[in-house]
C-alpha cells in the first residue's frame, strides 16, 4: 500500500518548502528535543516491559536453572530437541544470515515474556477448572494458545522486528523460532523445578533416575513451541512488509499458531492413550509417538511455507535469460 500524503504535498513540486505545513523533518532545536523525548519514551516503554518481565521471572523462581546445577543440567538436556529445530529453521533462511546479537536478544526476550503467560494462565485457570474437560479445552483455546503465542511474538516485536537487519519476510520465522526456544527453555526449567524432589541428589545416576522422566517429557514438548511461534513469526514478517494490512496479518498468524498449540494441548493425553491401547505400549512410548506425529504434521506445514518462500526468492533472483542464450540453445545440436 502506497504511503498516504497530504493533498498539498501531492500537488506541490519539489521547489516548495512544506515544512510544518504538510511535511516535517528535524530542523529546529525544539524539533530535535521532541525527537529525543520521543525516543526516550519509546525506549522506556520497552525497558519497562522487559524489567517487569524480569521481576516476574525472579518471583516465580525461573532463575533456578542458573543457580541450581541439577535443574540447570536437566533444563539443558530438555532443550536439545528444541535447539535443533530452531537451528534448522535458522539454516533455511535463504536471504542472509541473521546476526547473533539479534538471535540472542530474541531468545532472552522469549525467556522473559514467557512470564506474562505464566501469570495469566495461573490467574485464569481456576475459572475454567469447574467445567471439567470442556473447561480445560476452553482454557487451552481461549487462554493458553492465544496468550502464549502473543507473548512469544511480543519477544520478536520488542527488538528484532524494529531492527533494519530484519529485512525479509522469512526473518520472522527465524526470530519466531528463537522466541519459541526461549519460551520452551524457561517453561522446562519451571516444570523441572516444581517436579524435581527437594531432597539432595548427586549429579549422577540419582539425578538421572529422578529427573529423567520429566526431562524427557519436556524435551518432547519443546519443539512444539518452536513450530508454533515460527508460524506466527512468519506472518509477523509478512506484516512488516505489508503495512497496509499489518494488523489482520499479525492476527492471522496468532490465530493459526494458537489453534495448533491449543489442539495439541487438548489432544495429547487422549491421543497418547489411544496409541497405547492400539499398540500395547506403555510409559513414555505412546506419548513420544503422538508428539512425533503431531509435530511432524505441523512442522511440515511450516517447512512448506518456508520452502515456498525460498523457491519464490530464487525465482526472483534468477538471472534473466537473454536472446543470445536462446540462440545458443537453438544452435547447440546443429
Amino acid at each position: 500500500m502506497r504511503e498516504r500524503r497530504d493533498p498539498i504535498e501531492e500537488a506541490a513540486d519539489d521547489s516548495m518548502d512544506l515544512y510544518d505545513v504538510a511535511t516535517w523533518n528535524i530542523r529546529t532545536p525544539l524539533d530535535r528535543a521532541s525527537s529525543i523525548i520521543w525516543r526516550i519514551l519509546a525506549g522506556s516503554a520497552r525497558l519497562a516491559i522487559v524489567l517487569f518481565a524480569f521481576l516476574l521471572l525472579l518471583g516465580i523462581g525461573g532463575f533456578a536453572a542458573l543457580t541450581d546445577p541439577q535443574i540447570g543440567l536437566l533444563t539443558a538436556l530438555s532443550a536439545i530437541p528444541a535447539i535443533g529445530l530452531a537451528a534448522y529453521v535458522y539454516s533455511t533462511d535463504v536471504t542472509s544470515s541473521e546476526p547473533l546479537s539479534l538471535l540472542v536478544a530474541t531468545f532472552l526476550l522469549g525467556v522473559l515474556t514467557a512470564n506474562f503467560a505464566a501469570v495469566l494462565n495461573s490467574v485464569l485457570s481456576p475459572y475454567f477448572e469447574v467445567l471439567g474437560f470442556l473447561g480445560t479445552a476452553l482454557f487451552f483455546f481461549l487462554v493458553v494458545g492465544p496468550v502464549e503465542e502473543t507473548v512469544k511474538l511480543l519477544a520478536v516485536r520488542l527488538y528484532a522486528y524494529t531492527d533494519d537487519r530484519f529485512n525479509a519476510v522469512l526473518d520472522g520465522a527465524v526470530y519466531g523460532a528463537m522466541a519459541g526456544l526461549g519460551f520452551a527453555v524457561i517453561e522446562n526449567a519451571i516444570y523441572i523445578t516444581r517436579e524435581l524432589p527437594n531432597e539432595g541428589l548427586d549429579m549422577g545416576l540419582g539425578l538421572i533416575g529422578m529427573g529423567g522422566g520429566i526431562t524427557a517429557i519436556r524435551a518432547l514438548a519443546g519443539p512444539g513451541h518452536v513450530i508454533y511461534s515460527a508460524i506466527a513469526g512468519y506472518y509477523l514478517g509478512l506484516a512488516k512488509f505489508n503495512p497496509g494490512n499489518r494488523g489482520p496479518i499479525v492476527v492471522k498468524g496468532i490465530i493459526l499458531a494458537a489453534l495448533v498449540h491449543a489442539t495439541y494441548n487438548t489432544t495429547v493425553g487422549i491421543g497418547s492413550a489411544v496409541i497405547g491401547a492400539l499398540t500395547g505400549l506403555s510409559g513414555l512410548a505412546p506419548f513420544l509417538i503422538y508428539v512425533l506425529i503431531y509435530d511432524g504434521v505441523f512442522g511440515l506445514f511450516l517447512l512448506r511455507k518456508i520452502q515456498k518462500y525460498r523457491n519464490a526468492y530464487r525465482d526472483a533472483h534468477a538471472p534473466a535469460s537473454t536472446e543470445s542464450d536462446f540462440d545458443s540453445e537453438l544452435t547447440e545440436f546443429e
